[in-house]
């Protein structure tokens, strides 16, 4: 099965240039759109790795932007 693409090259290029609250605000707003649209929970792990894989975006920006995700989620 091919990976599906969860962030568009357009977003993608957007994400770059946002600021830490930018980027924050950003993830809050989409993962509530996730939430909505599909009705179930996310795999946190899951999440973390894939923002592993974006180029730009270190290991210390995946754990402040997952501790932003398990603030809002409860974890």
């Amino acid at each position: 099965m091919p990976e599906q693409k969860i962030i568009d090259r357009d977003t993608y290029r957007a994400i770059k240039k946002m600021s830490r609250d930018e980027l924050q605000a950003f993830l809050i707003r989409y993962a509530d759109g996730l939430l909505e649209k599909e009705g179930k929970s996310i795999d946190l792990r899951e999440v973390e790795k894939d923002l592993r894989q974006i180029k730009g975006i270190g290991d210390k920006r995946v754990e402040e932007i997952m501790a932003v995700f398990e603030k809002h989620l409860g974890v």
